[in-house]
């Protein structure tokens, strides 16, 4: 099947709809936009409208290209005349019924040669070709919000899709300026599967009452390089949005535990404190997340500390060494679990590619003890901010876990390396592929925080995926 690509329909004229209907025509494509509304459609076309005129008047668009994308796009009624479509993108309701309802038809309605894709976020692609005809024809076309900035698009293979759809479907959204990435139908496909543990580590921090929502959120943005803090980011998408995700995801899994939702998060929903929506989420709106309250200014009695270096002859890793403190880098092992093995005073440091670090310190340290590591972080030029006692700690943990979700998506077969990297990249903004990352930390030092984990909690949630062992242990093989 090989089929030249020129008049595309758009089914559903919301957010998601009435976007990718705008980067279709911005490419050049004759688009037909239906929607079952006649109301909707005329909104959608007003608004995008109002778009291209505030683009024309920030001089982003000249009013000509403007008028010509605006004439490419034809509001349709009736469903029927869609067959004169090459390509069909669903951007209906995220409801499996209401879609495989909508492919039936559209598999009547369309010949053999057009190409059926839904812009479904979670919902099985094999699911929704069941009973449509030529079922090797309906793929997935999964397009980030806002569509015409956002560069990811998932290219989904259901169990029926050739390989000739998935070809040609990469190339049509890279010559509409879109990075393709393809996988296989799976719950979350790419993003919104490797994801979770992003979420799903800050929600188990702030019930452990780790820290305040904003120093959990301080410490992966300004420590971890994220675009933005976990919490922060469920409040811009919307608690209910991402609560149902997350739940979609875990039920899909047969509640995997690695997926388990977060009861605090639940409680957020049923309160109607949606985020930033609802004005009232982690955080009200529209201040959003208060100051971070950093460690004060050590006493400059602590700068006159020994400073050497040894080695944990249990982790192998290298400690500093403050008189009698040991200043270690976590390796997913409690602060206290650390001292009572030594037998001395510990503080352990979270992972950070900033100038903000997070450190805890065991239970039994002396204030001064603690303060000496603190004053040597400062003099580092660190802005240091003091957290409970967390096995792990904040990025660590979570960069830990994002890797092993890769991990287990890439020895499934979901998708290749390469285009889990680039998902994580242009879908969420991450500053790097969860795998390139995994690689650049070693893959013995992420095994060793996540069996740390799973010994201190006794869940399977932390269990090591059997990819990372095998990594880990290639790893190792090199380095004797």
């Amino acid at each position: 099947m090989n089929v030249a690509i020129n008049t595309v329909a758009v089914i559903g004229s919301g957010t998601m709809g009435a976007g990718i209907a705008e980067v279709a025509a911005a490419a050049g494509q004759q688009v037909l936009l239906h929607d079952i509304s006649a109301d909707a459609l005329s909104r959608a076309v007003a608004a995008m409208r109002q778009r291209l005129e505030d683009r024309v008047a920030r001089g982003r668009l000249s009013a000509d290209d403007a008028g010509r994308m605006l004439a490419r796009i034809v509001p349709v009624a009736d469903l029927a005349a869609l067959a004169a479509a090459d390509l069909v993108i669903e951007a209906a309701a995220e409801n499996l019924e209401i879609k495989k309802t909508l492919f039936s038809r559209l598999g009547e309605i369309c010949p053999p040669r057009t190409l059926l894709t839904s812009n479904t976020s979670s919902i099985s692609v094999t699911a929704i070709a069941a009973g449509v005809k030529h079922p090797e024809r309906v793929a997935g076309v999964h397009f980030f919000n806002p569509a015409p900035v956002m560069k990811l698009v998932e290219v989904v293979s259901g169990m029926a899709t050739s390989a000739e759809v998935v070809e040609q479907l990469c190339q049509c959204v890279a010559r509409w300026g879109k990075q393709p990435v393809r996988c296989q139908s799976t719950p979350g496909f790419i993003v919104n599967r490797v994801a979770r543990p992003f979420y799903a580590e800050a929600w188990r921090a702030l019930e452990e009452q780790v820290a305040p929502p904003e120093a959990i959120d301080a410490a992966l943005r300004e420590a971890g390089r994220f675009p933005m803090g976990p919490l922060a980011l469920t409040d811009l998408i919307g608690q209910d949005v991402n609560f149902a995700v997350t739940c979609s995801v875990f039920n899909a899994f047969w509640q995997e535990r690695r997926f388990l939702p977060s009861l605090l998060q639940q409680e957020l929903v049923l309160a109607g404190r949606f985020g930033k929506k609802s004005g009232h989420g982690v955080y009200r709106w529209p201040q959003g997340a208060p100051e971070v309250a950093l460690a004060a200014a050590a006493d400059d009695a602590c700068a006159a500390a020994r400073v050497t270096q040894n080695r944990d002859v249990v982790t192998h890793a290298v400690w500093i060494e403050l008189d009698e403190v040991v200043l270690a880098v976590t390796t997913g092992e409690t602060a206290q679990a650390m001292s009572a093995r030594l037998q001395r005073p510990v503080v352990l440091m979270d992972h950070s590619e900033g100038d903000l670090v997070a450190v805890a310190a065991a239970a039994g340290n002396r204030p001064g003890e603690t303060q000496k590591a603190v004053r040597y972080l400062q003099q580092q030029g660190k802005r240091v901010l003091v957290v409970a006692d967390y096995p792990g700690l904040l990025v660590w943990r979570t960069v830990a876990m994002l890797v092993n979700e890769a991990l287990d998506a890439l020895q499934k077969g979901v998708a290749s390396e390469a285009d889990i990297n680039t998902a994580m990249r242009l879908g969420v903004n991450y500053p790097r592929g969860p795998l390139q990352w995994g690689e650049q930390l070693g893959w013995q030092r992420v095994l060793q925080l996540l069996e740390n984990l799973q010994r201190h909690y006794g869940e399977e949630r932390y269990r090591p995926c059997s990819l990372l062992r095998q990594r880990a242990l290639l790893e190792s093989s090199y380095e004797s």
